[in-house]
């Protein structure tokens, strides 16, 4: 039963987070945040979000710039999801580079 609670506020929170980078970084033009995954503690506290960043060179600046504004976030998040969570979960981002392995996967089959 505890799962599928988890399951629900995860699936709640990468919408709500995908929302809010969509709209941040829709003044950088050429640059794309999407959300791939989050997980979320047992006890709801901590959020870990998985993050896909194009250009993929600008990944590691873009994440470190999200590090450093993420009680903005949080605050931002909290604003949308007041009405069904109590407390705000943690966040903590990390970079998903999965697009970039199957890529790299895909050029060294074609040869």
């Amino acid at each position: 039963m505890q799962e599928t609670r988890q399951n629900k506020i995860a699936r709640l929170l990468q919408k709500e987070l995908s929302t809010i980078f969509q709209e941040q970084t829709r003044a950088m033009h050429g640059t794309m945040v999407s959300v791939t995954r989050t997980k979320i503690s047992p006890d709801l506290g901590i959020c870990t979000a998985y993050l896909s960043i194009f250009p993929s060179e600008k990944a590691e600046e873009l994440l470190n710039n999200i590090a450093k504004n993420n009680a903005q976030i949080r605050y931002a998040l909290g604003q949308r999801v007041r009405h069904q969570l109590r407390i705000v979960p943690e966040l903590r981002f990390f970079i998903d580079d999965s697009l970039d392995y199957i890529e790299r996967i895909d050029q060294l089959l074609k040869g």
